[in-house]
């Protein structure tokens, strides 16, 4: 995604294909289409980091694609901004060479051309290896020599950008950052004749627009910090932004990339991938298991390697291709995919996606390929659609539902398909349950064996299974040992882990002996706190006077639940035991759930969170800020007093030990029926 910011020192643009082969930093004038903004005096009282005399990001669009200008002269004022004196440009080399414009500090009243005695230098390095990213960037560095505070740094360069993907279509944003540092901003964006985009102002950036005939210019003097409203759902995070486009709609999108996958996904006569696909047919006869193996086989077989070299950045490498070296990102992953299943005779699809979770209110964004950042297949199987991901771990197979909880995305057809809404459900399984097990049969005064269980869903979960699926058994036990044994745990004498495909959770199972730090109470009265038992309050939802008072408020949707078993040492009488409060509690759209029982020898206790409504109105959150006194934030004590005559532990409901049922199920017993809120 192409951005220009309010103070970006390191400008980095990691552009696609183009002219230019030279890898040098070039430098020459300013293009035509630049016109420097007049200088901002420097006030007497000016305090901070730095004083932005002038700061203009502005973006060209031709019929050779886009130029990216930026250029700044800031006023240092404090001893820790000397470091905007390093400087950084990262492109990519098959985009052209960026072109320095002027780079010169000026000091009273003198100006030193820094170029002069310095130079740029060019390191060819891949700096996200370990994040499997291969993009073939270079980088310059400059780190202007003898920078001083009271000097003025005064930096302009220009970058060009051409996609062959996109073709003649520009897409992009203009943005000011929400807490700017003082001083002068113009952001811009002009275009030759015929080039003009479509556009999409935010309503903070209005007021700023002078438009003209090839050109829009949003001009700032000091603009005032402008957060967004507190706790609203992410789309409100969207506010000095200018949006540009040359797709008129998503269709028109779906329309342009949907060829560049048949044609990645198209087999040739004696491809290989086509005995893999009659191997796989041959020892599958159900189209679900077939797709299942044909996505093992891409997600196991063919490592994952972002590819972002030689126009790589959103065109796929074709299946053959990303087949015979045996790594690929999700574009050539996916091809892969397509073609193992077009031979299999499935209907399936690309669908473009976000995994950064920036899709919230994409429903309300200008049309740009530049918003997803993945690629993954829609199958339909059985008459069912099936979401499969050739980047993930081999364990997760064909789904019902993305893994990752995508808000929009856009499926690429030849016809052309608007972005898809998957919405929201209310989950029915735990991300994550803890089960603890303490066994004090032996007395108050023994070691008790302790049991910890703990079962992770999602995208969690599955980074579980990269971690701990290249661990052996006794390196696991090792490890934990020495993490762990301290003040609870005396000892661990078991630890497993595995990976649930059924269930789709990750499965860590802890066992030992631990310490069980009873209260002496007096009078042979004992009392404990149950791990996992409490909740800490809700906090309120209120904003500052200035921010926008009727937007929603917005909870990350969530779902766990603790289970707690204590089988009670055998001396004692169940008579004697009782246990503190049970409740349901529904404030800001969260079920909140505990519920104790005593039976068979031990005290069972369950505590449940599941955010059910991820956004509320003012009103609901007004009204829920005046419960938050009466909200039960105690912690889950069990008591034992040898000289009480009548059980004190009611139970509302059943609720089940932690070796009584099985808690991968997809439905367990984690929440009651909360009261209307």
């Amino acid at each position: 995604m192409r951005t220009a910011a309010s103070l970006v020192i390191a400008w980095t643009l990691a552009a696609s294909p183009a002219h230019s082969q030279n890898d040098q930093v070039r430098r020459a004038p300013a293009p035509d289409w630049v016109v420097p903004t007049e200088l901002m005096a420097v006030p007497q009282d000016a305090s901070g980091m730095v004083f932005v005399r002038r700061y203009d990001t502005l973006v060209h669009l031709d019929r050779e694609g886009e130029a990216h200008y930026l250029g700044y002269r800031i006023r240092i004022l404090h001893p820790n901004a000397l470091q905007t004196g390093n400087l950084s440009i990262g492109w990519n080399p098959s985009a052209g060479a960026p072109t320095v414009h002027a780079l010169r500090v000026h000091r009273d009243g003198k100006v030193i051309e820094v170029l002069e005695s310095a130079s740029f230098e060019i390191l060819r390095r891949e700096d996200q290896l370990e994040a499997a990213t291969l993009t073939g960037a270079l980088t310059a560095v400059l780190r202007v020599p003898d920078l001083r505070v009271g000097d003025e740094l005064e930096f302009a360069l220009t970058v060009r950008s051409s996609d062959p993907t996109l073709g003649a279509n520009a897409a992009g944003l203009l943005l000011l950052a929400p807490d700017p540092a003082p001083g002068r901003f113009r952001l811009g964006l002009s275009w030759d004749e015929g080039q003009e985009p479509h556009l999409k102002i935010a309503p903070a950036m209005a007021a700023a627009a002078k438009r003209s005939t090839k050109a829009v210019v949003f001009s700032f003097d000091n603009p005032p910090a402008l957060s967004p409203p507190k706790d609203a759902p992410p789309r409100y995070l969207w506010q000095r932004v200018v949006e540009y486009s040359d797709f008129k709609d998503w269709a028109s999108i779906s329309r342009h990339f949907a060829p560049l996958y048949v044609k990645a996904a198209r087999l040739g006569a004696g491809s290989p991938l086509k005995e893999e696909a009659s191997r796989i047919a041959a020892a599958h006869p159900r189209p679900f298991d077939r797709a299942s193996a044909a996505l093992k086989l891409v997600q196991q077989e063919v490592r994952y390697i972002y590819v972002g070299l030689s126009g790589g950045n959103l065109t796929p490498a074709t299946a053959e291709e990303t087949w015979r070296r045996r790594y690929g990102d999700c574009k050539g992953k996916t091809a892969l995919l397509l073609a193992l299943l077009t031979e299999l005779g499935i209907e399936a699809e690309p669908v473009l996606a976000n995994n950064s979770g920036a899709d919230d209110g994409l429903d309300e964004r200008l049309p740009s390929p530049l918003m997803f950042d993945h690629v993954l297949v829609r199958a339909r199987i059985d008459g069912s659609d099936h979401w499969l991901d050739g980047t993930l771990p081999p364990v997760a197979g064909p789904s019902a539902t993305p893994v990752i909880p995508y808000r929009w995305t856009l499926p690429l057809t030849a016809q052309g398909s608007s972005i898809l809404p998957l919405g929201w459900r209310l989950p029915e399984t735990p991300d994550e349950i803890q089960l603890y097990e303490i066994d004090a049969r032996a007395g108050f005064a023994q070691p008790a064996r302790i049991t910890t269980t703990t079962i992770t869903r999602g995208i969690a979960g599955l980074q579980q299974q990269v971690q701990f699926s290249g661990i052996a058994p006794a390196q696991l036990l090792s490890g934990l040992r020495q993490q762990m044994v301290g003040d609870t745990w005396q000892s661990i004498d078991d630890a497993k882990w595995r990976y649930d495909t059924k269930a789709q959770a990750s499965i860590l199972t802890i066992s030992g002996t631990g310490t069980v730090d009873w209260d002496d109470d007096g009078g042979g009265a004992k009392s404990l706190s149950l791990p996992g038992g409490g909740f800490n309050p809700p906090e309120k939802r209120v904003r500052p006077a200035e921010q926008d008072q009727n937007a929603p408020y917005y909870s990350n949707p969530e779902f766990s639940c603790h289970v707690t078993t204590v089988r009670l040492p055998q001396s004692t009488r169940p008579l004697h035991w009782g246990f503190n409060s049970s409740f349901d509690t529904r404030m800001f759209g969260r079920n909140y759930h505990r519920a104790f029982e005593l039976r068979d020898g031990a005290i069972r206790m369950v505590r449940g969170s599941r955010v059910e409504q991820p956004e509320i109105d003012a009103a609901t959150a007004k009204r829920d800020n005046a419960r938050i006194s009466a909200f039960d934030n105690s912690m889950a004590w069990i008591t034992y007093k040898p000289s009480r005559s009548v059980s004190e532990a009611k139970s509302a409901a059943s609720v089940p030990a932690t070796y009584e049922i099985d808690w991968t199920a997809p439905k367990v017993p984690c929440l009651g029926s909360p009261a209307a809120g």
